[in-house]
């Protein structure tokens, strides 16, 4: 309970008060600044190295949708892929990332605190990936390896009353796409999920 407060306190103190604590707010990480950093803070923000591109979230996308449905959870990333010069240069294509994997019943977005300590080898037979560039046609992509760490999944508070959790963890794909060896490397994810992201059918 106090760590919950603590989280609260401390992330609402970093916003100022014109700032909605939905935006995306970009750390550098100190050994590539190109990418956020790792934090568990609910920046709102995911950021890999794809090829010799950088997949990287944005305020103008929301970065996070899931869903549950049917015995899966599907986990969207929503950015875009740019070149190295920095953030805020997005001069790339728009891209969706759609890890699905299968997990026990999730009612509603508290129901994501479930996801704390998992480690997801997205190469296991039952999960599945598919990558969508500038809105066109998902592609499923054929996973050689890869994992998804849900390292933290916390509970924010906003005036003692539940308002999103926050999870955080880090990512990395190697793949086929349409015969062509690819890799998603370095990611790293730190998202707050309330209703508006989250849908069970």
């Amino acid at each position: 309970m106090k760590k919950i407060i603590l989280v609260s306190i401390l992330f609402l103190g970093i916003i100022s008060c014109e700032d909605s604590i939905d935006r995306t707010i970009f750390v550098p990480d100190k050994n590539d600044s190109n990418l956020p950093a790792y934090t568990e803070w609910g920046y709102n923000s995911f950021g890999a190295k794809y090829e010799r591109n950088y997949f990287l979230s944005t305020n103008n996308l929301v970065p996070c949708k899931i869903t549950y449905k049917d015995g899966r959870i599907n986990f969207y990333l929503i950015g875009y892929v740019v070149g190295s010069r920095g953030y805020g240069y997005y001069s790339g294509d728009m891209m969706s990332l759609l890890i699905s994997f299968p997990f026990s019943a999730i009612n509603d977005y508290a129901g994501l605190l479930a996801l704390n300590a998992q480690t997801i080898d997205i190469s296991d037979a039952g999960c599945s990936v598919s990558m969508s560039i500038n809105d066109a046609a998902a592609t499923n992509l054929e996973i050689l390896s890869g994992q998804l760490c849900f390292k933290r999944a916390q509970l924010l508070r906003i005036d003692d009353k539940p308002d999103r959790v926050i999870l955080s963890g880090t990512f990395t794909i190697s793949f086929l796409n349409q015969g062509r060896p690819e890799s998603i490397s370095d990611g790293r994810f730190d998202l707050g999920i309330n209703n508006k992201d989250f849908y069970s059918f």
